[in-house]
């Protein structure tokens, strides 16, 4: 025999999970709001303040941006159950363990954006002859630019002795170290000149 629930019941037992429905659309709702708000705030700044560069304000929007919709997230998770608690470990230990990954690959990730810059700015180029200086005006490595490639710069090695032995450079070096460049065709670095 089943017994009829009178017709308010479903309502009782519908009631916390509406209630948590309407409380994250609430808390989404907001999140947009004070976005929506801190845009036409930092408008009101950059119309007021016209010397405020566009490079400062858009940067600091898009980081209050991340910071609503993180703040937002976080309090979703938590009115669903997920402990702060737990978040909080979680979002520290992933942080430790990239800050540590990002030290332990420091030199290749510095190689790697010191080939951009190579490739951008065009510091030197294939067939110039370099030479780094350690200080002092004492010099260093000496060489003719082979190839360059993402992690390292080849030179033919100009030393006297060297017997056309190769240079594998890294590239974070040239912008440690001053470097003497003289451009293909150009007075060599091997040749003196008199005055």
């Amino acid at each position: 025999m089943t017994v009829a629930l009178p017709d308010w019941q479903w309502l009782v037992t519908w009631s916390e999970p509406l209630i948590r429905a309407g409380q994250v659309l609430l808390i989404l709702l907001l999140a947009w709001l004070l976005q929506r708000l801190l845009g036409r705030g930092l408008r009101r700044l950059a119309a007021r303040y016209p010397q405020l560069p566009a490079e400062l304000l858009r940067p600091l929007r898009t980081v209050l941006r991340w910071l609503v919709i993180g703040s937002a997230g976080l309090l979703v998770l938590e009115r669903l159950g997920v402990s702060a608690q737990i978040l909080w470990t979680a979002l520290t230990g992933f942080v430790a363990v990239a800050a540590v990954a990002f030290f332990a690959i420091w030199s290749v990730l510095s190689n790697l954006f010191c080939a951009l810059l190579i490739f951008a700015l065009r510091p030197f180029r294939l067939g110039d002859h370099l030479e780094l200086i350690d200080g002092a005006e004492k010099t260093g490595i000496k060489g003719r630019v082979l190839s360059i490639n993402l992690f390292y710069t080849t030179l033919q090695d100009l030393a006297e002795g060297s017997n056309g032995a190769q240079l594998q450079v890294p590239n974070s070096l040239f912008f440690q170290k001053a470097v003497r460049r003289w451009r293909n065709g150009e007075v060599s670095p091997t040749r003196h000149l008199e005055i």
